[in-house]
């Protein structure tokens, strides 16, 4: 206030300024020109009043979903912009000052009257900023209800059931309503053929017959093309490898579609000319096109993945014979299943009987278990020798039998066991009346069968892709170690993190994709979970049902989960690292145990026991631990630090005390060593730590060959030392450095005592060339004229002075003395 008394032309231009910031302000949340305006706090009211808070058993629950779901995004967007004109608004009040105190100077009008008006619009948009979130709660909050309630309707849906189709009952209700679904058709029928009379009109005719003449173009002659010139581009343009077959299936699908789709839509708008279609047929041309795109979508997926035609571009491991049988049922599986969809959308378009919606569900999911049943049937059957086999020869016989050959994955495994267990058991509910649970099994069949095939593509694409892109295999690969001088080891651990990284994305998106079929959008999915109220209470714990099986599955997804990184890590991540074969080993165990503590911590949370009651738990079992597990928990510290400092390490040859061999094997508990004799002994890991432990390979030590040789006194020395070396140097197991040395050792009683040492790369040949130098020194001196001598403690069996004696080691091990006998 002193500051603008002091300096009034300030205060004026300030409010000057303020005067167009505050109409700026006032406009800040209108739209820009062209924009649609949008809704006000009382607009969003009056939309989310009006879907009703209870779901009718006609009510569409998704599109009431959906609905609440946009009026709480478009009020998310409204704070959004309402806080940011607010917090403009504190800027611009912060720029005329503080209001001025009781019993203070005035402000000059001018800025009083913007001060005035800044709160004004204040107090409007702090107002709608209030209602707007009031409104973003309660849109969660009815979403919920309504979410609760279409499951339930959904439950009970699939629990219904009706009168047997095995029974009288049914096909007399089927037989009584058939008049009446029968006049509904023939009015459709009726409006139909009118639509197509109105196309056939000389002003609509050419646009009609023009569009189906493009449509069967591109649907029959535009697929063949494409084949052709995908067959002829794809070795010429497409990269070399495995790359070249996944990327042609996926191109092969997406070019199959494309022209389907077209062709439909091209149909469709032709018909349509002109609004030539009415409201219902429409809705019917509409449905057909998306159900043509789905069809066309599962034909070209099963011919991409089964290559009937060419062998040498399938994916999966399938014999020529197998990919044959096979290859109609895409085909069976596309046509029942749009088929089934339109003929379900005519029914809701004519407002059929219940009996025909029934008997289409019914008739839907027969054909689609026996389909399924049919198939698994060529699974387990034995290939069968045709015209063709007899023709193509032993080279694809020879095919056939190594991909018949090749062993099953488990999770191909599990799903054909899944899928003959859902066929059988939809034969079954149909018979029992269960008719809408056995239709909603088969559509998940189909469902979960196309998206298992899309997954299994992109997850071939994803894995060829990063191989041929990232790794030093493909040229730009090549192109970075050449041009950069980034390690080739390095680059095929990025490809293997890469396809690792997308694999876990597309198993994420699967997940999704499964739900589908049961009536949840993706969102709802990670936004919601179901909850039942009725639960197990023990004690001071209360074990709901979904908290049990969420644990299982827990449990379950944790240590497969385990196990695949495990595998994943062993077999395809560490190969390209330099990480000697010790250290893979403990970092696979460390992270085994580490996974398996994380997976019991998160499915005791799934129980619903924190960590305080873990904690409590485990400081009531320290007690019992402490006098009755020590040597347990001493072996499990001591395998800990044996995993962390790596003393020993798998691959080592250690001694300990009377126990000498190879490490195998380093556990929490215990190691594992194997014997020369090919035995296994269990040490305790405590041995390792409290004793005194013989790493003969822990610095990559070469291990030493030492031959102590006597010879008579009268022996010429430089010569025997010649011969000696002679041996060692022509030896390939020993090395050149350190250098093998010859010395004479001492005299003793008339005897020279030669001592020859020489090195080897690995501690377990030194026995294996201490034999064979032996053998060349006693060979080479033969041949040079020269002998050993016996010790003095030696009795001769007989006296001839120029026997040769032979230097042999004593068994304690390769670096002791040695003992001679003649």
């Amino acid at each position: 206030m002193g500051l603008a008394a002091a300096h009034p032309a300030s205060a004026q231009d300030r409010a000057g300024a303020a005067a167009p910031a505050s109409s700026a302000s006032a406009t800040a949340a209108a739209p820009r020109a062209g924009d649609p305006a949008p809704p006000s706090v009382d607009d969003l009211r009056k939309q989310l009043d009006a879907v009703p808070k209870k779901l009718d058993p006609d009510d569409d629950g998704r599109k009431r979903v959906n609905e609440v779901y946009a009026i709480g995004t478009a009020a998310e967007q409204l704070v959004a912009q309402r806080t940011e004109a607010l917090a403009d608004l504190d800027t611009r009040l912060a720029g005329l000052g503080p209001a001025p105190e009781k019993g203070a100077p005035a402000d000059a009008p001018d800025v009083a009257q913007q001060r005035a008006a800044l709160a004004k619009q204040r107090a409007v948009v702090d107002a709608d900023l209030k209602l707007a979130r009031l409104i973003v709660v309660d849109a969660d909050q009815r979403s919920a209800d309504l979410v609760r309630q279409r499951r339930q309707q959904f439950q009970d849906a699939l629990t219904a059931r009706i009168d047997s189709p095995l029974g009288p009952t049914y096909w007399r209700a089927l037989r009584n309503a058939w008049p009446s679904d029968t006049a509904r058709l023939s009015m459709l029928a009726i409006e139909a053929r009118q639509a197509l009379e109105r196309a056939m009109e000389p002003a609509r005719r050419a646009t009609f017959l023009g569009s189906l003449a493009g449509a069967l173009l591109l649907a029959v002659l535009g697929n063949w093309v494409a084949k052709r010139v995908l067959v002829r581009v794809a070795p010429t343009r497409l990269p070399s490898g495995r790359l070249r077959r996944s990327l042609l299936a996926a191109v092969s699908v997406v070019v199959h579609v494309l022209l389907i789709g077209l062709a439909a839509q091209l149909a469709l708008s032709g018909v349509d000319v002109g609004d030539n279609l009415g409201e219902r047929l429409h809705g019917l041309g509409s449905t057909a096109v998306r159900l043509a795109i789905f069809a066309s979508f599962a034909i070209g997926l099963g011919h991409a993945l089964l290559s009937r035609r060419r062998s040498s571009w399938r994916l999966p491991s399938l014999s020529d014979d197998l990919a044959r049988r096979l290859s109609p049922y895409p085909w069976w599986i596309a046509i029942v299943a749009s088929t089934s969809g339109l003929v379900t959308e005519i029914n809701t378009a004519v407002g059929a009987s219940l009996a025909a919606e029934v008997t289409t569900q019914a008739v839907t999911a027969l054909l689609v278990a026996l389909i399924a049943i049919a198939c698994l049937r060529h699974l387990h059957s034995p290939p069968v020798a045709n015209k063709d086999d007899a023709a193509s020869g032993e080279k694809h016989h020879a095919a056939d039998s190594a991909a018949a050959a090749a062993p099953r994955p488990l999770w191909v495994g599990l799903l054909v066991a899944c899928a003959g267990f859902a066929s059988v058991a939809t034969l079954v509910l149909v018979a029992l009346g269960f008719v809408a649970l056995a239709s909603t099994l088969a559509r998940q069949m189909v469902w979960s069968a196309i998206v298992f095939a899309t997954a299994y593509l992109l997850y071939q694409l994803a894995d060829d892709v990063c191989e041929a892109v990232i790794s030093s295999k493909g040229s730009f690969g090549r192109r970075l170690h050449s041009g950069m001088g980034i390690d080739a080891s390095v680059l095929d651990q990025a490809a293997v993190l890469g396809s690792g990284v997308l694999r876990v994305v597309l198993f994420f998106y699967m997940v999704i994709a499964l739900m589908a079929p049961f009536g949840t959008d993706p969102g709802e999915v990670f936004r919601r979970g179901s909850s039942l109220n009725n639960g197990l209470q023990v004690g001071n714990f209360a074990f709901a049902p979904q908290a049990l099986l969420t644990a299982l599955a827990v449990v379950a997804a944790g240590f497969v989960g385990i196990r695949v990184l495990k595998r994943w890590l062993r077999d395809r991540y560490f190969p390209n690292t330099t990480l000697e074969p010790g250290m893979r080993s403990s970092i696979v165990t460390l992270l085994g145990y580490v996974g398996t503590v994380l997976v019991v911590a998160a499915a005791l949370a799934a129980l619903g026991i924190s960590v305080e009651r873990i904690a409590w738990v485990a400081s009531a079992l320290s007690v019992g631990i402490g006098f009755g597990l020590q040597a347990i928990v001493q072996n499990f510290i001591s395998g800990l630090i044996l995993l962390a400092e790596r003393p020993v390490k798998v691959g080592d040859w250690v001694v300990l005390g009377d126990t000498e061999g190879d490490v195998r094997r380093v556990n929490v508990r215990a190691t594992e060593i194997q014997l020369g004799d090919r035995s296994t002994v269990i040490v305790p890991n405590s041995e390792f730590i409290t004793k005194t432990v013989r790493n003969m390979t822990l610095t990559g030590a070469p291990g030493r060959v030492l031959l102590r040789l006597p010879a008579p006194l009268d022996t010429d020395a430089q010569r025997m030392r010649e011969v000696i070396l002679q041996a060692f140097h022509a030896h390939e197991g020993i090395m050149d450095e350190p250098e093998p040395i010859v010395q004479l050792e001492g005299i003793l009683n008339g005897t020279l005592t030669f001592l020859a040492i020489g090195y080897v790369s690995n501690p377990r040949n030194a026995g294996g060339v201490k034999s064979d130098l032996l053998f060349t020194i006693l060979d080479n001196l033969r041949g040079a004229g020269l002998a050993l001598s016996p010790p003095a403690t030696t009795s001769l069996a007989y006296p001839t002075p120029t026997s040769p004696t032979v230097a042999v080691p004593q068994p304690q091990g390769s670096n002791g003395p040695a003992t001679t006998v003649v």
